[in-house]
C-alpha cells in the first residue's frame, strides 16, 4: 500500500491536518486556485466559442513551482484532495486532480466541515468522487464572469474611463446608485403626533393607518382631549421571543459589521484563522465549522452535545427545541457556523486568540449555543384611554422568563413597566405635547445593510460579498460616509451607462435568474453550456450596439492650458489618483507638478 498524500488550500490548514493524521501521511498546500482561464483565443476569453465554450487552463502565475511540487511529491503516493467544501473548492480540487492525471472515476476526495481530528479521521474513512456537476457549476459562472468582466471593462474602459464591470459587481452598483437617486428625489414632509403625560407613563395619540396629521388637527386634537382620561381597557397576554438562527455567511458579516465594528472582508479572514486552526495547549484545533455557509442546519452531535450542556448548566426549562429553516437557495447540505465544541468555551480561549478572533469567536460560540436553547417570555400589557371621542394607546413590556437572552442577550427588549391600573379607572393628563416630526429620507446602505438587501434579493453567494464590497471601494465607484455607501460621480456614470445600454442583464432580476440556473447546474438539472451559450448569443449584440453607440467622455477639462503645446490641460485619473495633464497626450507628455 502506497504512503498518503493530503492535499488542501492554505499552508495553516496543513500543519493543523498535519498534526493529525501522522508522520506517514504528507500534507501539502496548493495555496488557492492553481490554474485559471488563460488570455488567449477570440477576445482573450479562454474559451473556445465555436466548440461549446471549451475553456483552456494554464497555469496561475507564480504557481509553477507549487504545480511541480505537487507532481513531484504525488509520485508513488495515494492522493486524496481535501480543498474548501464549496463549489470553489471543489473545482480547486478537480484541477488538482487534472494536473496530477488522477482517476476521475477513484473515490480521492474527502470533505469536512470542521478541522477538528475527530472530523478529518471521520472524512479519511469516507473518501468520494469528486463532484462534477459542483465543478461545472463553478466552472459556468467562471466563464460567464470573464466574458461579462472583459467584454463590459474594456468597453467602460474606453468609452467612461471606468475601472470595470461585473456579472454581480455592477447589480449592487446599481442598487446604490438607485438608492441614491431616490434620496436626491426626496421631499421631506412635516407631520405631528400627539403625546398625552401621567405621573409615570405616557400615552400616544392613535392616529389613523396611513394618515399624518398637520398642525391645525393636532392642535384641534389636543384642545378636545380633556381630563379626565378614562381607562378602556387592558390587554396583558405573554409573547414569546424565539431565539435567533445560528450564523450563516451572510448573517456573519452583518452582525460583525453592526456589533464589532469589523469590515465583512477583515470579517471573513478572521473567520478563516478560527476555521484553520489555533494552537490551544500544544494542540492545533479549528475552533468553528466552515464559515462560507447558506445554511443554518446543525449537525445532530453538535445538538446533542448543546442539549446536555444547556441542561447541566442552566436547567432542563432552558432547552429549546431545534428547528432549521432552511432557505430555499441554501447551498448544499453545509452547517451553520458554530463552535466545533462547546467545551471551548470564549472565555477560556481569550489567551490563545487575539482580539478580534476572540469576539467574533465569543459571537459565534454565544449565537449557536442560543439558538438552541428556550424562548424568552415576557408579559406584554397595553392600555386603551379615551379622552372624549381620541383614544390614546401606552404599551409595557416585562420578561418573565430569560431563556436564550440568558447567554446571547442581542436586541434584548427593556423592561417598560406601566402602573396598576383597572378598566374604569380616571386620570388626569400632566400635559398634552404636541410633537412636531419630519419625514427622513431612506437611509444609505451599510455594509452589513447592503449584504442583507443582496441575499434576499438572491444576487451573488453570501461567499462573494466581502470581495464585492472591496471592488466597489477600489474601482472608486463609491465611498463610505459615516460607514454607509454613497456613490461617486465615476460610479454614478458607470451604473448610468449599463443601465442605458444593458438594463437587460445587469439588473436584480436576471442576476438573481441566474444564480438559479446555476444551483440547477450544481444539483445535475441543467447544462452549463447551455446557460453560456444563450447568455453569449444576447450579450453580444449589447456590446456590439454599445460600441457604436455609446458616447466617448473625455478627461474633464480645467480653465488652464499646456504651456508646452497650448492645448488645454485636463485632469487625469491613475492608479494614485487624480493628476492634471496635457489633453495632447500621448504627443504632448505635460503633467502638472503640484
Amino acid at each position: 500500500m502506497n504512503k498518503r498524500m493530503i492535499i488542501v488550500e492554505s499552508p495553516s490548514k496543513s500543519k493543523t491536518i498535519a498534526s493529525y493524521v501522522g508522520k506517514d501521511t504528507l500534507v501539502l498546500s496548493s495555496k488557492g486556485h492553481i490554474r485559471d482561464l488563460a488570455i488567449s483565443g477570440k477576445d482573450g476569453l479562454g474559451v473556445d466559442i465555436e466548440h461549446d465554450f471549451q475553456p483552456s487552463y494554464v497555469p496561475i502565475k507564480g504557481k509553477k513551482e507549487i504545480i511541480k511540487q505537487l507532481k513531484d511529491k504525488a509520485n508513488g503516493r495515494d492522493v486524496l484532495i481535501a480543498t474548501d467544501p464549496d463549489r470553489e473548492g471543489e473545482a480547486i480540487g478537480w484541477h488538482i486532480a487534472q494536473i496530477l492525471n488522477l482517476n476521475a472515476e477513484e473515490k480521492n476526495r474527502i470533505v469536512f466541515r470542521e478541522i477538528t481530528k475527530p472530523a478529518i479521521l471521520e472524512a479519511l474513512e469516507h473518501p468520494r468522487k469528486i463532484d462534477q456537476n459542483l465543478v461545472n457549476s463553478q466552472e459556468a459562472r467562471r466563464i460567464l464572469d470573464r466574458i461579462i468582466g472583459f467584454k463590459l471593462s474594456k468597453l467602460l474602459q474606453s468609452k467612461i474611463k471606468s475601472k470595470s464591470a461585473g456579472r454581480v459587481q455592477s447589480v449592487a452598483l446599481k442598487l446604490i446608485v438607485d438608492l441614491e437617486k431616490e434620496i436626491d428625489a426626496f421631499v421631506p414632509e412635516t407631520y405631528h403626533e400627539i403625546e398625552a403625560i401621567f405621573s409615570h407613563f405616557k400615552a400616544s395619540y392613535v392616529i389613523p393607518t396611513n394618515k399624518r396629521i398637520n398642525k391645525e388637527e393636532a392642535t384641534y386634537i389636543v384642545n378636545t382631549s380633556t381630563n379626565p382620561f378614562k381607562v378602556n381597557k387592558i390587554d396583558i397576554k405573554p409573547s414569546k421571543r424565539n431565539p435567533k438562527p445560528p450564523f450563516i455567511t451572510s448573517t456573519l458579516q452583518q452582525d460583525a459589521v453592526n456589533n464589532l465594528n469589523m469590515s465583512t472582508s477583515r470579517t471573513m479572514m478572521v473567520a478563516q484563522s478560527l476555521y484553520e486552526g489555533k494552537e490551544i495547549n500544544g494542540e492545533i484545533i479549528g475552533l468553528i465549522t466552515y464559515m462560507r455557509t447558506d445554511s443554518p442546519r446543525l449537525a445532530a452531535p453538535f445538538i446533542k452535545e448543546a442539549q446536555a450542556y444547556i441542561n447541566e448548566t442552566y436547567g432542563k426549562k432552558y432547552m429549546g427545541k431545534y428547528q432549521a429553516n432552511i432557505k430555499d437557495n441554501a447551498q448544499d447540505a453545509h452547517e451553520a457556523i458554530r463552535p466545533t465544541s462547546l467545551s471551548r468555551t470564549p472565555e477560556s480561549l481569550e489567551h490563545y486568540l487575539s482580539k478580534d478572533e476572540f469576539r467574533l469567536y465569543k459571537r459565534i460560540y454565544e449565537r449557536a449555543l442560543a439558538s438552541l436553547m428556550a424562548p424568552a417570555v415576557f408579559e406584554t400589557t397595553k392600555i386603551t384611554l379615551n379622552a372624549g371621542t381620541n383614544i390614546y394607546t401606552a404599551d409595557g413590556i416585562v420578561e418573565t422568563f430569560d431563556g436564550h437572552f440568558r447567554v446571547f442577550d442581542d436586541a434584548k427588549p427593556k423592561d417598560k413597566k406601566l402602573p396598576k391600573l383597572s378598566e374604569g379607572d380616571a386620570l388626569n393628563a400632566k400635559k398634552i405635547d404636541i410633537l412636531e416630526k419630519v419625514t427622513t429620507p431612506p437611509a444609505r446602505y451599510s455594509e452589513a445593510t447592503l449584504i442583507k438587501a443582496m441575499e434576499s434579493l438572491g444576487i451573488g453567494r453570501p461567499s462573494t460579498y466581502a470581495q464585492i464590497i472591496q471592488t466597489l471601494k477600489h474601482r472608486d465607484y463609491v465611498t463610505l460616509v459615516k460607514k454607509r455607501f454613497t456613490p461617486t460621480e465615476q460610479g454614478k456614470l458607470t451604473s448610468e451607462q449599463l443601465d442605458l445600454f444593458f438594463k437587460g442583464i445587469i439588473n436584480v432580476d436576471y442576476t438573481s435568474h441566474m444564480e438559479k440556473e446555476l444551483d440547477e447546474i450544481a444539483e445535475g438539472k441543467a447544462s452549463g453550456v447551455k446557460l453560456v451559450s444563450d447568455f453569449y448569443n444576447g450579450f453580444i449584440p449589447m456590446v456590439e450596439h454599445a460600441q457604436k453607440h455609446m458616447k466617448k467622455i473625455g478627461p474633464k477639462e480645467t480653465d488652464e492650458v499646456c504651456p508646452i503645446c497650448g492645448r488645454p490641460l485636463v485632469i487625469r485619473t491613475s492608479r494614485y489618483g487624480e493628476f492634471i495633464a496635457c489633453s495632447g497626450f500621448p504627443q504632448c507628455k505635460y503633467i502638472k507638478k503640484d
